[in-house]
């Protein structure tokens, strides 16, 4: 038998995306006003599934959430936003997810990610080279 074969963990590995995940959370986000250098939010592992909530109090004035996997998506038009009080959940293969207000001031956020044991240096880029991306 040959000894030649390693099998290893990708971004194609069915199960790792079938089992649970390593939960990822972090709230109270201070995300930087637009025109400002966007705020990177990175995963040691590549995610199962995100989701980032606009956190901005509804009653407060309207600061819409920009999000992405891109910092070229997040301040050009490769991105998509939320509403105060609004969530965006998908499953998504990333590493990386972008965040800037898309007004003069500040807004604050949440992001949950289930991570997989399938390690960033798998999906170097987080698709920022890829069509629609950024």
């Amino acid at each position: 038998m040959s000894n030649s074969f390693k099998y290893t963990y990708g971004l194609g590995h069915v199960p790792s995306f079938q089992t649970s995940c390593r939960p990822w959370l972090s709230s109270s986000i201070e995300v930087p006003a637009s025109g400002s250098t966007p705020l990177e939010i990175t995963f040691d592992s590549v995610s199962r599934f995100i989701i980032i909530t606009n956190t901005t109090p509804i009653d407060e004035p309207s600061r819409t959430l920009r999000f992405g996997m891109s910092e070229a998506g997040v301040e050009g038009t490769n991105y998509g936003t939320l509403q105060n009080g609004q969530s965006f959940e998908a499953e998504f293969k990333v590493t990386r997810v972008y965040l800037m207000s898309d007004s003069a001031a500040a807004s604050s956020a949440s992001v949950i990610a289930g991570l997989t044991g399938i390690g960033a240096e798998h999906l170097p880029g987080n698709w920022s080279g890829s069509s629609g991306v950024g």
